[in-house]
């Protein structure tokens, strides 16, 4: 969900611009959004797309519900990490966090 709504709200802004200014930031925010989408580099893709989201934010005049979701869950995927279908999974291996019950 957090990629395809990077990846939707790069290609809104970057139809938006103007033609003489290059979309570099909605460029980034698009590729940020595909490699989370995917599960390539998921710690760094996630922390991007937090970061964009946060400077949509701060720079334009949008949605700030959806602005303030897009970035958390930017940030939690970056904490938790890639899931067991990613390309992550596939090329670093999956580790399972087991929590066990302490015994006394």
């Amino acid at each position: 969900m957090a990629g395809g709504a990077t990846i939707a709200r790069g290609l809104s802004e970057l139809r938006a611009e103007q033609p003489a200014q290059p979309g570099i930031v909605e460029i980034a925010a698009i590729i940020a959004g595909v490699l989370l989408t995917v599960g390539l580099w998921t710690p760094v893709s996630g922390c991007l797309v937090a970061a964009f989201a946060l400077c949509a934010l701060i720079t334009q005049s949008g949605d700030l519900a959806s602005c303030v979701l897009l970035a958390a869950m930017g940030a939690a995927l970056a904490m938790i990490g890639p899931g067991v279908w990613s390309f992550d999974a596939r090329l670093f291996g999956w580790t399972r966090i087991v929590i066990r019950d302490r015994q006394r």
